[in-house]
């Protein structure tokens, strides 16, 4: 996980506890969505990483 995304990780939760303590559910549920934002983002960046070593695991070596 890059440091962006580990930044907003931890913003969110931040976010969530912020709203967990004043009782405020829509910032809790923000803070649960930034979580879960920042978790994809990560999940997605792996993805095209591994779909660039797939592809140049199948070129030829010959070029």
């Amino acid at each position: 996980m890059t440091d962006k995304k580990a930044m907003d990780k931890l913003k969110g939760k931040a976010k969530e506890a912020t709203g967990k303590v004043t009782g405020d559910r829509r910032k809790e549920a923000e803070g649960k969505s930034d979580q879960v934002k920042a978790k994809a983002e990560g999940a997605m960046g792996g993805t095209g990483e591994r779909a660039k070593g797939v592809k140049d695991s199948l070129t030829d070596d010959d070029r």
